[in-house]
């Protein structure tokens, strides 16, 4: 058996917010209010990235939740004719432990025009001992051909919940399978970019992680989590030559690669909780890999992260 790395095991899957907005920039809602709302729906582990304004503390210090260390960067150019931007959520360690960053930093803008503009910006916050992902790329209008070269993102955002009930966009891993295509190993989040309080607590990862900044730097770096905005996913391998999830009952199970159509399992009831394909192949030729896709009866994705075929 070949499984995901979120499943092996059968540690407790922390759940998680990636990218999270307060009033230290445009968000609507406090920074302690916004911590005790997400402890209430159940979070173990929430960064709080503001626009260019680095956190480390947790403004509700009663509420027992993992405040991962974080902000969110940016640069906004003009290209085609048109509006354009980068946006990158920045994750790292403690203070003590040697991220480069310091609390409440206030840091201007990129100047870029292009990708290979932008990737001195990406290798200083690495060089920080940050991890990076990059942000909503359909509400940034940049298709895969302006973010494909970037190189250091552990991970890219495949849902993000301000620009679904906003704009309708950043829904469903827009461009994923693109990069993916190209050899490059990324993983994909789910992530609220939550300015007002509604939303919040809208899209979220479940790590395999002990509940500690490190460990659970270390498991989404190795992509050892999946994406959720409802239902939840037990079990993604590779066994004797077909790919098997198994999940909370759902309406759909489609399962992705390069090169290959999309098969899909479907039940009206409702009530699917596992799906196999085989992986010989056929006609579309070997598999680079495979990831797998759970919609709920109400409308409610997850995704696993691929698993590789070597």
């Amino acid at each position: 058996m070949k499984q995901q790395q979120a499943f092996i095991g059968n540690r407790k899957m922390l759940k998680g917010g990636l990218h999270c907005h307060t009033t230290r920039s445009d968000g609507a809602g406090d920074p302690a209010d916004v911590i005790r709302l997400h402890h209430k729906n159940g979070y173990d582990f929430l960064a709080i990235t503001d626009h260019r304004n680095y956190n480390y503390i947790n403004y509700a210090p009663e509420v027992p939740i993992t405040i991962i260390p974080g902000m969110e960067f940016d640069s906004t150019f003009e290209q085609d004719h048109g509006f354009r931007c980068f946006h990158t959520v920045c994750i790292g360690p403690s203070k003590e432990d040697g991220n480069g960053f310091e609390q409440d930093v206030k840091l201007e803008s990129a100047k870029t025009t292009c990708q290979e503009e932008y990737q001195p910006y990406l290798d200083d916050i690495h060089a920080k001992k940050n991890l990076t992902i990059y942000c909503h790329p359909e509400w940034s209008n940049t298709p895969a051909r302006y973010f494909e070269k970037l190189e250091g993102n552990f991970a890219m955002e495949i849902w993000n919940s301000g620009c679904a009930m906003g704009n309708e966009c950043d829904m469903d891993a827009a461009y994923w399978d693109e990069i993916l295509a190209q050899g490059k190993r990324i993983w994909g989040v789910a992530a609220d970019d939550g300015h007002g309080m509604d939303r919040h607590c809208n899209g979220w990862v479940r790590v395999n992680a002990e509940n500690n900044i490190n460990a659970i730097l270390e498991a989404l770096e190795n992509g050892a989590f999946y994406s959720s905005c409802g239902p939840e996913i037990y079990n993604f391998y590779i066994e004797d030559g077909k790919a098997v999830v198994e999940c909370s009952p759902v309406e759909r199970i489609r399962f992705h690669s390069t090169k290959h159509i999309t098969r899909v399992t479907r039940s009206a009831a409702g009530d699917l909780t596992r799906a196999e394909i085989g992986l010989d192949g056929g006609w579309q030729g070997p598999y680079d890999y495979i990831r797998a896709t759970v919609i709920d009866k109400n409308g409610k994705f997850a995704w696993t992260n691929p698993i590789f075929i070597d």
